[in-house]
């Protein structure tokens, strides 16, 4: 518990727990756009996915080296989650027309927030943590990062979910046969994109391309709200000098044993 008895520390682990669950986002259904609303293939929603990918690495990478020159993450890592925040929101825009050109440019965005987030809360967390606890606080913040993106996958999941079956009836009215508007909006939508370029009906098609799109807009803007969250949380993550100076530490039961003679 002494991991989260200072409030910079549980700030730090909200804001990694937000970018683990909003960085899984973006990276796993954003291909499910592509696929259903362009009618991209499993191989070009991959193409497709590289600007915010390759802009994530590099903005991590650049972060990194700031970082380790002027001593600063807190900046980077308010900034990082506004950028996120930003690029997330407009993913709401997505529609079945929506130009490429676009697309990229809003990816860009969110990958460059997403980006700037990736090192800044470690370095939080372990810059106001006891020296004997970084090595705890290191594990629980990957824990709380996998835990953000297991959540993150079933609840954007339910969203998108719910929302295609309140479509289900504009489908069927737009003249999509009964039994494949149930499969289109039922428990497997996400799995039966490849269903919808088999509609030869233009009109048809396009309504079940808008439905996936709108269904979609439902989840961005859930994720949205969670990544607004973290940049609360950022507020509250202080800055720590970082010291250049190696401090060794030892650790095990005579340690503990030690320190605990010291405390009382």
């Amino acid at each position: 518990m002494r991991l989260f008895g200072r409030r910079a520390s549980v700030a730090a682990f909200a804001a990694s727990f937000v970018h683990g669950f909003v960085f899984i986002a973006a990276e796993y259904y954003l291909p499910l756009y592509f696929q259903a609303a362009k009618l991209a293939s499993p191989t070009r929603s991959g193409l497709l996915i590289l600007p915010l990918v390759v802009s994530e690495a590099l903005a991590a990478v650049a972060t990194g080296v700031a970082i380790h020159r002027s001593g600063e993450y807190r900046v980077f890592l308010q900034a990082g989650m506004a950028l996120a925040v930003l690029g997330v929101a407009l993913f709401t825009l997505f529609r079945p027309d929506t130009p490429v050109a676009t697309i990229v440019g809003l990816e860009v965005l969110a990958g460059l927030g997403i980006g700037l987030g990736f090192q800044p809360p470690v370095i939080a967390v372990q810059a106001v943590v006891a020296q004997r606890d970084v090595a705890a606080a290191t594990a629980a913040m990957g824990f709380m990062k996998n835990l953000a993106t297991s959540l993150s996958i079933v609840l954007g999941g339910v969203v998108f979910q719910n929302s295609m079956g309140l479509r289900e009836p504009a489908l069927r009215e737009a003249g999509v046969a009964a039994d494949l508007a149930s499969e289109l909006a039922g428990p497997d939508a996400a799995a039966n994109v490849e269903l919808i370029g088999t509609i030869e009906d233009a009109a048809q098609q396009l309504t079940v391309k808008e439905a996936f799109a709108w269904s979609m807009r439902n989840m961005w803007i859930m994720y949205a709200c969670v990544a607004a969250c973290g940049v609360v949380a950022t507020l509250f993550v202080e800055r720590s000098p970082l010291s250049k100076e190696h401090t060794e530490t030892k650790t095990g039961l005579e340690k503990e044993e030690v320190q605990a003679v010291i405390d009382t």
